[in-house]
């Protein structure tokens, strides 16, 4: 009976799993098709015949290696952020100083304000040094999120501190015990970071479509978005366009996923 039912709970998960994937599996594979049979209808699943065809068009015609390249930087600042943001959630969860649960508080009121509230005043920053229309006035934003800060607060505070005490005595200074004590340490939620901060700067839309004048600023978004508007007859290309977006994300999640769910467990966040 208990045989059963585990059966029928896994034909119910691999059912929901199968419906959920598949279109992701039709893009991919419309992406592959043949222009003549990407529009055909009924539509079929599989392609006849695989063709690349798409993608190498995205690249060369259509400009998508810059925007691949210039979202990669944003994402790459964001990571460099990452660092920044795991100090600062190391301060707050280990050391105890004058007006730390004032600060920490504001850093957590910040949560509360929405992004498109912040859009003009960043932008007048931004722009009042020279960094509108540039790659590094996209990437700027992304740097330090007080919800990164949080989520390395909320975990950093379950280490050992008799760990970091041992290093102390030993004669590691502070830096040197957040390099090689806490930081490795802090496996699972690098991990969960690494995703949300790859997902933030990936997927970003609006603010480069704000800050970016010109086409050679755009992110992969921007270009898609912009791809959809030029070509509406080419289903393929479409596809291709959007699996770029989407598989980078999905192979990150798939190596990272075993720490992404400890990282969430361990720090509190359901």
């Amino acid at each position: 009976m208990r045989n059963a039912r585990v059966r029928l709970i896994g034909a119910g998960l691999a059912l929901g799993a199968l419906l959920t994937a598949f279109p992701f599996v039709w893009m991919v594979f419309t992406s592959l098709k043949p222009l003549n049979e990407a529009r055909t209808y009924p539509p079929k699943i599989l392609p006849s015949t695989v063709e690349w065809g798409s993608y190498l068009t995205l690249f060369r015609e259509l400009d998508f290696g810059r925007y691949t390249v210039n979202t990669i930087i944003v994402v790459m600042v964001g990571f460099i952020g990452m660092f920044f943001m795991a100090m600062a959630g190391y301060g707050f969860a280990k050391f105890e100083f004058r007006g730390r649960r004032a600060m920490f508080l504001l850093v957590l009121t910040t949560l509360m304000i929405p992004v498109q509230v912040t859009l003009i005043p960043t932008y007048l920053i931004l722009n009042s040094v020279g960094l509108t229309n540039t790659v590094v006035g996209i990437a700027m934003p992304t740097l330090v999120s007080a919800f990164g800060i949080f989520l390395f607060r909320q975990f950093m505070e379950t280490l050992p501190t008799e760990i970091l005490d041992a290093a102390r005595l030993d004669g590691a200074g502070e830096f040197r015990i957040f390099l090689s004590v806490a930081l490795p340490m802090s496996t699972p939620i690098l991990a969960v970071m690494t995703i949300l901060t790859f997902i933030a700067g990936w997927n970003s839309f609006i603010w480069p479509l704000v800050i970016a004048g010109q086409q050679e600023n755009y992110t992969l978004s921007v270009g898609l978005a912009l791809l959809n508007q030029q070509v509406s007859i080419n289903p393929a290309l479409q596809m291709a366009g959007a699996s770029l977006m989407v598989i980078p994300t999905i192979v990150l999640f798939v190596l990272l996923q075993r720490h992404i769910v400890q990282g969430f467990t361990m720090s509190g966040i359901n």
